[in-house]
């Protein structure tokens, strides 16, 4: 790999790094900032399925989520984390990153180096916006978009414990834009956190990788996700 993709690939782990970062730094301050509720807002107070109600105009949280997809024809795992500020009970914006975490194997045909077992590295990152239909009730719904850039890598991967992601070329580099529209079932666990089950689908526009086109990139997600913070 050249030195100036090189580059480019540990531009984007601090990219994506920050973005985390920034997230639950937001997160942080929100969760420590002073409460000034209005009569208005306390008869809106969030109702959870354990604990009494409260309520609060804006605040801010933090997810972590878990989509299964397929990618290319074969399953993939995306780890993600997003968060931001959450406005009035309704509206959430903020920064979102998520990852492939297990081998989706390059067929021959497309491979950089057929002799080596390649595998493709799928990332996404952008910004994430959710709206919230009935943020007080205990079981509600919420909407969300996230809009940003994806990209693809072929890199040569052993296992699990040994993945050479890292000390090996990486090569056919990709990058696309990506909108993913969803929709979850939002569950008020407690106060402070949420369980959000929900369907997406990824849209990719504009790959141009060996194997991988817009329509083998974009497919439907499920997930499963945890939320933590001030609602």
């Amino acid at each position: 790999m050249s030195k100036l993709h090189m580059k480019q690939m540990n531009r984007m782990k601090t990219l994506i790094k920050s973005l985390a970062f920034a997230s639950l730094a937001t997160l942080s301050v929100t969760a420590f900032g002073q409460d000034n509720e209005t009569p208005t807002q306390r008869d809106n107070e969030i109702q959870t399925v354990f604990r009494t109600p409260t309520g609060r105009a804006s605040g801010g949280y933090g997810a972590l989520t878990n989509k299964f997809t397929r990618i290319g024809g074969d399953f993939a795992n995306l780890a993600g984390v997003y968060g931001g500020w959450y406005v009035n009970h309704k509206f959430l914006l903020g920064v979102s990153a998520a990852a492939a975490t297990n081998n989706i194997p390059v067929p021959n045909q497309y491979s950089v180096d057929p002799l080596r077992n390649m595998s493709y590295e799928y990332a996404q990152f952008g910004l994430v916006t959710e709206y919230v239909l009935g943020s007080n009730k205990p079981v509600h719904l919420a909407f969300n978009l996230f809009s940003g850039a994806g990209f693809t890598v072929q890199y040569e991967r052993h296992n699990w414990e040994h993945n050479d992601f890292d000390h090996h070329d990486n090569n056919d580099e990709n990058w696309f834009f990506v909108a993913e529209p969803g929709v979850q079932v939002e569950v008020n666990l407690f106060k402070w956190m949420r369980f959000s089950p929900g369907v997406s689908y990824r849209a990719a526009f504009g790959s141009d990788a060996a194997g991988l086109s817009d329509s083998d990139l974009s497919n439907i997600s499920y997930n499963a996700t945890l939320k933590f913070g001030r609602f």
